[in-house]
C-alpha cells in the first residue's frame, strides 16, 4: 500500500491527493487514464459541459516527472487527462462512457501500438459519488466485454500537469500540422498522432 512517505521515511508529494479546485465552486474535476493523451483530451474536449481540459502524469512515485522520463517506465506514472466540467450540464455519469468508448480496458499496460505502465487504464475519483459510479459503470462495461476489464479505480493523486507542447495537442495541430476540432459535439474521427 502506497503511503505519502519514502523509504527513508520522508514525505513523498507524488501520494498526495489532488488537492486543486476548480476555479468555479459549481464545476468538479474527474481525471482518466486510457492510454496515449493526446486522443483522449480531443474527446473530452468536445464533450459538452466539459470547460477545461488539461493532459499530465499522476499515481506514480516521482515528484516533478517529465515526460522523458514517464516515458522510461520507472516512475510509475499514468499519463492522464484531467477535465474540468460543469455537472448540471454533463453529468459525470456521460464522462464515463465516453472513457470506456474510448480504449481497450481490457489490455494491461498497453493501447494498441503504445506499451506501457503509462498507457494504463485507470478512472481516478476526486470524491466518494464519483468512486461509486466509476465501479458501478466497470461492472456494467464489464457485462459488454468478453475478455477481463484491467481498469483500476483509485483516489486522484497530484496531478503533474504535462509540458506546455501536450495541451490540446491535437488541437494545435499534432505532429503534422493538421490541426483537429475540438468545437463541442463534433464527431469528426480522431487522429491519434495529428
Amino acid at each position: 500500500m502506497a503511503t505519502s512517505e519514502s523509504g527513508d521515511g520522508s514525505h513523498n508529494p507524488a501520494f498526495d491527493p489532488d488537492l486543486d479546485t476548480p476555479a468555479n465552486p459549481d464545476h468538479e474535476f474527474a481525471e482518466f487514464g486510457a492510454g496515449c493523451f493526446w486522443s483522449v483530451e480531443l474527446a473530452f474536449q468536445r464533450v459538452v459541459g466539459v470547460v477545461k481540459t488539461e493532459v499530465g502524469y499522476s499515481q506514480g512515485h516521482t515528484p516533478d516527472p517529465t515526460y522523458k522520463l514517464v516515458c522510461t517506465g520507472s516512475t510509475n506514472h499514468v499519463e492522464v487527462v484531467r477535465v474540468q466540467f460543469d455537472p448540471k450540464v454533463c453529468p459525470y455519469g456521460n464522462l464515463l462512457d465516453l472513457f470506456w468508448s474510448r480504449h481497450d480496458p481490457t489490455t494491461l499496460n498497453r493501447q494498441r501500438g503504445d506499451v506501457g505502465v503509462q498507457y494504463r487504464s485507470g478512472i481516478y475519483y476526486y470524491n466518494e459519488t464519483q468512486a461509486h459510479l466509476a465501479q458501478e459503470s466497470k461492472e456494467a462495461e464489464q457485462l459488454k466485454q468478453k475478455n477481463k476489464i484491467v481498469t483500476e479505480i483509485l483516489p486522484a493523486k497530484r496531478f503533474y500537469r504535462a509540458e506546455e507542447y501536450h495541451q490540446q495537442y491535437l488541437e494545435k495541430g499534432g505532429g503534422q500540422g493538421n490541426s483537429q476540432s475540438a468545437e463541442k459535439g463534433c464527431t469528426d474521427p480522431i487522429r491519434c498522432y495529428g
